[in-house]
């Protein structure tokens, strides 16, 4: 059976920033670095 080749497309991310959802290629380098110090939680 053969390796099937996959495309890659590009996939956007969203988060939600002062009560409304906006893309992160949109913010600025100070907010993307705010962005990836976010601690994430899980419940459980």
């Amino acid at each position: 059976m053969g390796v099937i080749p996959m495309a890659r497309t590009k996939c956007e991310v969203w988060s939600r920033v002062c009560g409304y959802l906006r893309p992160t290629s949109r913010w600025n380098e100070g907010k993307l670095e705010e962005f990836r110090d976010r601690a994430n939680f899980n419940f459980d």
